[in-house]
């Protein structure tokens, strides 16, 4: 007998917007971006979480807001 374990994480962004201020590195653009994650075991919701994030539009870095 062989029991397979399906764990999946499914993150998808539903919305983005220009936010203020400048990125240290290279001075351009900062954008917010809500990122709804959710994990799933063999196709059931376990856990469900969304989080903003920050990257800058011109480098591409994640920036850490502290």
């Amino acid at each position: 007998m062989c029991l397979v374990f399906v764990c999946d994480e499914d993150e998808r962004v539903t919305s983005k917007q220009p936010a203020p201020g400048a990125c240290p590195y290279c001075g351009g653009i900062i954008q917010a971006m809500d990122v709804e994650s959710q994990w799933r075991f063999c196709f059931v919701p376990l856990y469900f979480k969304t989080k903003r994030k920050f990257y800058c539009t011109i480098c591409a870095r994640r920036l850490v807001i502290q």
